[in-house]
């Protein structure tokens, strides 16, 4: 066999610089083919980078090399062949077996030893080159990723803006993917569900093709959503400046059902008490179930002997309960009048509980600084300081969030009391107008601890509710009356501790979302 082998590569598909590219790596070759007299029989085009091994078309090439197919092969430059002393070993080892090598860029004479010598010389500063220009590729990425930019494309639901830019929600998809966060967030629906919904909904590749199932997962557990940066080979945690997408509360709970801290259930019938009335005896969920076109609902639950209930009688005994929460006019007129005042005092509480919020911001400031500081001086290994600062940037965002819907006056005090006692004052009518669904939401935020006993129902109003349906009550059990002039007593009371819970309320969600 007297032809030779021709070996052309570049790293990209892309490049195309002056000197390496294909055509010109060809052409290079050719020449130096017809100087030397050689003769061409095939050629061997691979776009991979030579830095590490595994070069699918180059390893073909030194096996048919091995087996005798051709007499050498004819390579533009060292740097083309190999950026790697182990692939640079393996052409060391054809040379020393008499299989002949030519650069047509560099005259050398690989069978002396001052040609090997200074082939091996540039071997080196190849690979020295592609260290080199690794480290520097990993600073500049890394620096990016401390300054809150995401040096790579944008995930699903974001744009790229261009380099050291801030990603962007994407006007159609970005919503979607906030959907299907709250979709996943409630439970109902398990991944291949979810595929199929988003899918109905209008969610798409950019190349316009169905979101996979793996796509949706990766989606669902990635934090660049709620303003972080996770890069998961380096296990490493980034604040982006980048606008989250989604809730530091709802990518949680996704979080919590992704894992199976939360069950998903699926309910194949729709009766309209599904699971929300319990056998007192048992505690088990009565069934519904259905007669001659009635429903009623009973314990399955052998050995049981609560008797069966039916649906008309529980809806009977919720409207019982809801008729307790409606106002007369006078009080509405009262109620009106307070929130007036309660809103100008507001203003001042707010501000104090953002100041709180500023003080917890500088002491997870100091936190990181510490947490740093103690990996610095190698307190700590990396495994564990990546996991801490993860929680760290975590916490900081949630407490951030908090602050803005402060600072957008989202959902304070008086706008959530003015709203708790609209739903109680219209929660009789609403439910006897709602549809099912309607009704089944309306019940379980009014509600708690509905259990039938024989033929006796039970109904636990939750906290608020019951002190507004228990309002005309004291602690004495001697009851307000309801004249015009007692109004003022019977709300002053209600309304402080109406704000007291919402307090504690709101304080134990800063709270949750903290931790």
């Amino acid at each position: 066999m007297n032809h030779f082998y021709g070996y052309i590569r570049v790293s990209t598909a892309k490049q195309g610089e002056r000197g390496v590219s294909l055509v010109e790596q060809k052409t290079a070759i050719e020449r130096h083919a017809d100087r030397n007299s050689l003769v061409i029989g095939k050629w061997f085009e691979e776009q991979e980078t030579a830095a590490k091994r595994g070069r699918p078309v180059f390893s073909q090439m030194l096996r048919l090399l091995r087996s005798g197919k051709a007499a050498g092969v004819i390579i533009h430059k060292i740097d083309r062949s190999a950026r790697n002393l182990r692939d640079w070993a393996d052409l060391g080892e054809l040379i020393d077996a008499g299989i002949v090598v030519h650069f047509a860029n560099e005259s050398l004479d690989l069978n002396s030893r001052g040609g090997r010598l200074s082939a091996d010389i540039q071997a080196v500063v190849a690979a020295d080159y592609i260290r080199n220009l690794r480290e520097e590729t990993k600073k500049g990425f890394y620096g990016r990723l401390k300054q809150g930019f995401y040096p790579r494309p944008a995930p699903l639901g974001y744009n790229d803006q261009g380099a050291a830019k801030p990603k962007t929600i994407d006007p159609v998809q970005g919503p979607l993917i906030r959907q299907a966060f709250e979709y996943y967030g409630t439970g109902r629906f398990n991944l291949d569900g979810l595929v199929d919904t988003m899918y109905r909904d209008g969610l798409r590749t950019r190349g316009g093709k169905p979101v996979s199932r793996a796509v949706i997962a990766r989606i669902l557990h990635n934090p660049f959503y709620i303003g972080l940066v996770r890069i998961e080979k380096a296990r490493e945690t980034y604040q982006g400046n980048h606008e989250p997408l989604v809730s530091v509360s709802l990518f949680r709970r996704v979080q919590d059902t992704l894992s199976g801290r939360v069950c998903r259930r699926s309910n194949k019938h729709r009766f309209l008490f599904r699971q929300m009335w319990t056998c007192s005896n048992c505690q088990r969920c009565l069934i519904g179930e259905t007669h001659k076109g009635v429903v009623y609902y009973r314990c399955h639950h052998r050995g049981c002997m609560s008797k069966t209930a039916r649906e008309s009688a529980l809806n009977s005994e919720l409207l019982r309960h809801f008729k307790k929460l409606e106002f007369a006019q006078v009080e509405k007129n009262y109620f009106r009048a307070e929130t007036l005042k309660l809103r100008e005092s507001w203003q001042r509480r707010q501000e104090e509980t953002i100041s709180a919020l500023r003080i917890k911001l500088s002491q997870i400031e100091e936190r990181l600084n510490r947490l740093t500081d103690a990996y610095l001086d190698q307190v700590l290994d990396k495994e564990s300081f990546e996991q801490r600062k993860a929680a760290l940037l975590m916490e900081r965002r949630s407490i951030e969030e908090q602050t803005e819907n402060l600072r957008a006056n989202d959902k304070n005090i008086p706008d959530q009391l003015s709203e708790l006692v609209e739903l109680a004052g219209c929660a009789y009518l609403a439910y006897k107008h709602a549809e099912p669904d309607e009704k089944r939401d309306l019940v379980k935020t009014l509600s708690s601890n509905r259990t039938v006993n024989g033929k006796s129902l039970m109904i636990m109003l939750n906290t608020p509710f019951n002190l507004i349906a228990n309002r005309f009550s004291v602690p004495g059990g001697r009851p307000f009356h309801t004249a015009g002039r007692d109004v003022p007593h019977i709300w002053d009371e209600l309304l402080s501790r109406l704000s007291t819970i919402l307090v504690a309320q709101s304080k134990t969600n800063l709270d949750a979302e903290v931790k």
